[in-house]
């Protein structure tokens, strides 16, 4: 796959979104908000940074891998890997339906490419990731692995078991991401369980973290995992901890938990299509 232009990751990210905002609404189940927040991170990783295959092999030998820790923000994946070419586009209008292989989190029993485990039990994708970057190390492979967890995931205590093995394992082929929205189910992450310095804690286990201000800007996701990139194979797994909005792109769905997880009515989907206005083709 040709490396894409930031304008063009742009336009992409923008489509990505229509796509959110139309499989919820058509479900009339799913969770916008954290999806919507972390398009610019999928849409960088799948586009220009990792080295990855459409044509689907789970053991993903000679290439990055990623896995998706928070599961609930499955829109956003299956749209990047449909519009990467793992599946037909078509097929994300199916997101939620009885026997869909686009189940509300992923899930492996249905053999969607891209999967590689069920996920959404928040708390366990680090642990997987650990064991994949490791497995890559035992056989010979150079690629790298990516998780992505959300803040208020950090409140799991099987994230910081896993927090504390891998420095001491130097996975340093691993990059795991945080997306520090401030936001989770019940309200803000600071009134249910404050996480204070997220970025310290980790570089107090022993992780070398990077800070990225602005997740909702192309050119900086961009250039923060281009410099994880260039850390790893260097004795220390690295960790960006990933500021963005949730439910950014649609005005009425930014900064709030609410959208966390329910769906827009037809006003609100005309609304938030109104405003997510690309060039690109619609499925």
């Amino acid at each position: 796959m040709a490396e894409k232009t930031v304008d063009e990751l742009k336009d992409l990210a923008t489509q990505v979104r229509r796509d959110i905002v139309r499989m919820v609404h058509s479900a009339q189940s799913g969770h916008p908000g954290g999806s919507l927040g972390c398009t610019e991170l999928l849409v960088a990783l799948y586009f220009r940074v990792m080295k990855h295959n459409p044509d689907f092999q789970m053991e993903g030998q000679g290439e990055d891998l990623f896995f998706l820790s928070n599961g609930h923000i499955s829109p956003v994946w299956y749209s990047v890997l449909a519009r990467a070419g793992y599946f037909d586009v078509a097929e994300l209008g199916t997101f939620r339906q009885i026997d869909s292989r686009l189940q509300g989190h992923p899930a492996t029993a249905e053999h969607l490419p891209g999967i590689r485990i069920a996920s959404g039990s928040l708390g366990q994708g680090l642990s997987v990731a650990i064991g994949a970057a490791q497995a890559k190390k035992l056989n010979g492979d150079d690629r790298n692995v990516f998780v992505l967890m959300g803040d208020g995931e950090q409140e799991e205590g099987q994230v910081w078991e896993a927090v504390m093995y891998a420095p001491n394992r130097r996975v340093d082929n691993l990059i795991a991401i945080v997306d520090r929205n401030d936001q989770q189910i019940d309200g803000p992450v600071n009134e249910v369980m404050p996480l204070h310095d997220l970025g310290a804690k980790w570089a107090a286990f022993g992780w070398h973290v990077l800070e990225l201000k602005d997740g909702n800007n192309l050119e900086a996701v961009v250039a923060t995992l281009e410099e994880a990139v260039s850390l790893t194979g260097q004795g220390q797994p690295i960790m960006i901890v990933m500021h963005t909005e949730m439910g950014y792109g649609v005005d009425f769905m930014t900064g709030s938990h609410e959208w966390h997880g329910i769906a827009p009515n037809d006003k609100q989907l005309d609304a938030a299509l109104g405003q997510l206005q690309t060039s690109l083709a619609d499925y």
